[in-house]
């Protein structure tokens, strides 16, 4: 834990990703993670706002390239993950995603104290509902996203990660204007609470 300015000590959390975890085209308290945290302390645990390594197109090479870059010094009480749609959306194999997923999970498990049961892993939303994908084949961007998803939720098995699921939430609202930043593609305030909220009770069981 760290050592906040008023002196309380307060749980610290590290979020890793890319577009999504920047919460590109929202405001910076829009982030999920920052949601997540405004969620926990309004149930009364101390956490700090997210440290996040994340930036708009990143795949996972790039994501584990700007870690080590930042040689973090600092270990985390939560670890936060969402990486993998520029792999897909840029037809990369899902073998080379697997070996990367995983190298990123030992990563923020090394990074959570060496505790597996301080990471989560959330999904990776479809993007192919959105007004940006209208012209492409959506069905096939689906099809990849599962596939993706899919390596990623056995990787976690094998590590022993949590996963949460908020593709499903991307399905119901990806086509709803609310729940869409300006751009058609990525997410609004909306879908960004509804992830924390999704990833808010394990997080409070990491963080009691």
């Amino acid at each position: 834990m760290a050592v906040s300015s008023d002196s309380k000590l307060e749980f610290t959390y590290l979020a890793l990703g890319d577009s999504y975890t920047i919460g590109e085209g929202v405001p910076e308290a829009d982030r999920w993670g920052v949601l997540l945290a405004e969620l926990l302390r309004e149930r009364g645990v101390a956490v700090s706002n997210p440290e996040t390594i994340a930036r708009t197109g990143w795949t996972t090479s790039e994501l584990a390239a700007a870690i080590s870059e930042a040689a973090l010094s600092e270990q985390y009480d939560l670890v936060s993950l969402l990486i993998g749609v520029n792999n897909q959306y840029r037809g990369q194999p899902l073998e080379s995603y697997r070996t990367e997923f995983a190298g990123l999970l030992q990563t923020a498990i090394e990074l959570a104290r060496q505790q597996q049961g301080h990471v989560l892993v959330l999904s990776i939303p479809d993007w192919g509902i959105t007004p940006f994908a209208h012209d492409r084949n959506q069905q096939q961007i689906s099809e990849e996203i599962d596939a993706f998803n899919q390596v990623a939720r056995q990787e976690c098995e094998n590590a022993e990660v949590t996963y949460i699921d908020i593709t499903p939430l991307t399905r119901a609202h990806g086509s709803d204007p609310t729940y869409l930043a300006a751009d058609g593609l990525h997410y609004a305030r909306e879908m960004h609470l509804e992830w924390a909220k999704l990833a808010l009770p394990a997080a409070q069981r990491i963080l009691r």
